[in-house]
């Protein structure tokens, strides 16, 4: 779809195992516009990362967890996650996440042990049982929990709304302001596409991400169906400025920021 909006444009797909090292890259110039959950654009921003917010997605509940082993008898409840070892990656969406689950259980991030790692290296901590519990996204959460050997603790469903975005570096948008709202365009198109052509979505999917049909089927069913994206807009804005603020309470980021100073309103 992107090559149709933009035919005469080199395009170029760069994966990334997490939302902070992608900004990290857009920071430095090397990407221009790319996908992230809630959580990375404000650690960025308040690292004075250059950013823009562009458009959103609202997240799925299903598509992010935080999971456990099943034989693990220890954690059976979220209160029973104090004094345990908790993966995640730091930045994430999955930070949000936890943070929210241990307000939800009356705890503490001193409570808990994290356990800073990318989610490659947390699935073989995981695996490896050298963590008690590990805070995840798609596709990661489906191949754990077709293994037979986790079980999920909670999904995001009993935390509201929550948002995915589109990140563009700040010189890009200034120079190419009307390929924002094409870049969205070309985007909802393509997941319109998927919901006509189930199939041929899926086997693309299932060899873009290298994994078999079974768990990919399970990772696209976990989106809304279509699942589009949407220009930014005021209340999406608070939405993140009460994560960022409460982010600045703890002490999770050095700083108090202002989400709308990063923020883009796409050209009707």
């Amino acid at each position: 779809m992107l090559k149709e909006y933009f035919p005469n444009t080199k395009i170029e797909w760069k994966e990334f195992p997490a939302g902070p090292q992608m900004l990290e890259a857009l920071s430095a110039g090397s990407v221009d516009i790319g996908s992230v959950g809630n959580t990375p654009p404000i650690f960025a921003q308040s690292g004075d990362k250059e950013l823009r917010y562009v458009a959103y997605e609202q997240s799925h509940p299903k598509t992010q967890a935080i999971i456990t082993a099943n034989n693990n008898d220890q954690i059976q409840n979220l209160s029973d996650l104090k004094g345990k070892r908790i993966a995640l990656q730091r930045g994430s969406s999955a930070h949000d996440l936890l943070d929210k689950i241990l307000q939800n259980a009356n705890l503490k991030w001193t409570d808990i042990i994290p356990i800073w790692l990318p989610p490659a290296d947390a699935r073989a901590a995981f695996d490896k049982k050298t963590i008690d519990a590990w805070v995840t996204w798609e596709p990661y959460l489906s191949v754990a929990l077709d293994t037979g050997h986790a079980k999920v603790l909670t999904d995001s469903t009993p935390f509201g709304n929550s948002y995915s975005f589109i990140i563009a570096n700040p010189t890009f948008v200034q120079k190419n302001p009307l390929a924002i709202n094409q870049f969205i365009q070309a985007i909802n198109d393509a997941a319109y596409w998927i919901v006509k052509n189930p199939e041929k979505a899926l086997t693309n999917y299932a060899n873009t991400i290298g994994l078999d049909k079974k768990i990919t089927k399970q990772v696209i069913n976990k989106r809304f169906q279509p699942s589009l994206i949407h220009p930014i807009n005021e209340e999406v804005l608070k939405s993140q400025q009460k994560i960022a603020d409460r982010f600045a309470q703890e002490k999770l980021i050095p700083k108090k920021i202002d989400i709308n100073n990063v923020s883009f309103q796409v050209i009707p």
